[in-house]
C-alpha cells in the first residue's frame, strides 16, 4: 500500500510540475508585452499576471491557498514583508498573499535555469554577493523600488530552514533595509507548504491547504542601526510564536539560568 501511494505521489509530483512548465511558458509573452510599461508600471503588471497564473496553477492541482488576517494590512503603504522559507514551494503564496506593488529579493544563482531564469531577472531584485560592488547594487535596487512605492519581500533566513525548528537565524539585511528606510516590517507565516512539497524531496508535491498568516506589522519609526539586532530578535521571536500557534514542534529550548 506505502508503495502505490509513492508512486501516486510521484506521478502526481510530474503532473504538477509539467503544469507549471507551462504557465512559465505562457508567461514568456505576458513578460514580454508588460516590459513594455516601464520597470515600475510594467512590473506590477507582471507580478499581477503572475498571481493569475499562480492562481491557475494551483486550481489544477488542487491546492488551496487562504489568507489570515491577525492584524490590518494597509495596501496603500510600502512595506518590508518577511516570511519563513520551509520548501520550494514558498514563491507562489508571495503573488497570491500580497495585495499591492511588491518585489522579491531573490537569489542571483536562479537566472541560470533556462526560460525561467530570464522571467525570474526581469522580475526580482537580484541579490549577488559575489562582491561588495554587486551587494551595493541590490541595496540600491531596492532602496530605489521603496522610494517608488513598491514594497519588498525577503526571506531573512537567506536558505530553506532544514533545521526542524519552526526558524532559524535571521540575518540583518532585511531590517537594516526597514530601519534605513523607515519602512515598517509586515510578517508572513507559510504554515502549509512544507506539508504540499517537502524540502527533503521534489517528487513528495500534495493537494490540500496552503494557508499564509498577516501577522500585525511591525513598526520601525524613531529606530537607528543599533536597534537592528533588537527588530531583528523582536521580529523573530513574534514569528516563532505565530508558527507554533499553527503547527506542532518540539518545544522550545530553555537558556541555562
Amino acid at each position: 500500500m506505502r508503495s502505490i501511494l509513492r508512486s501516486l505521489k510521484f506521478i502526481y509530483s510530474i503532473y504538477g510540475f509539467l503544469l507549471f512548465a507551462v504557465c512559465v511558458i505562457l508567461a514568456v509573452p505576458t513578460t514580454l508585452f508588460c516590459t513594455l510599461f516601464g520597470k515600475v508600471r510594467g512590473g506590477n503588471m507582471m507580478y499581477r499576471s503572475y498571481g493569475f497564473f499562480f492562481h491557475a496553477w494551483y486550481f489544477f492541482t488542487g491546492i488551496r491557498h487562504k489568507d489570515i488576517y491577525e492584524g490590518d494590512e494597509d495596501r496603500s503603504r510600502q512595506y518590508i514583508f518577511v516570511a519563513n522559507h520551509i520548501s520550494y514551494l514558498d514563491i507562489p503564496p508571495v503573488f497570491l498573499a500580497i495585495h499591492q506593488p511588491v518585489r522579491i529579493l531573490g537569489k542571483y544563482e536562479m537566472v541560470r535555469v533556462p526560460i525561467f531564469g530570464w522571467i525570474y531577472r526581469i522580475a526580482v531584485v537580484l541579490v549577488d554577493r559575489s562582491s561588495p560592488e554587486a551587494r551595493a547594487r541590490s541595496v540600491r535596487a531596492l532602496r530605489s523600488a521603496l522610494r517608488k512605492n513598491v514594497s519588498i519581500f525577503i526571506f531573512p533566513e537567506g536558505t530553506l530552514n532544514e533545521t526542524g525548528e519552526p526558524l532559524k537565524e535571521f540575518y540583518d539585511g532585511a531590517f537594516r533595509l526597514a530601519i534605513e528606510m523607515q519602512t515598517p516590517i509586515k510578517p508572513l507565516l507559510f504554515v502549509d507548504t512544507v506539508d504540499r512539497l517537502h524540502y527533503t524531496t521534489i517528487f513528495g508535491l500534495t493537494p490540500g491547504a496552503s494557508r499564509v498568516i498577516h501577522l500585525p506589522e511591525i513598526p520601525v519609526a524613531g529606530l537607528s542601526m543599533s536597534d537592528v539586532k533588537a527588530l531583528k530578535q523582536n521580529v523573530h521571536d513574534v514569528m516563532e510564536t505565530g508558527l507554533r500557534k499553527y503547527r506542532s514542534y518540539a518545544p522550545p529550548v530553555k537558556n541555562p539560568a
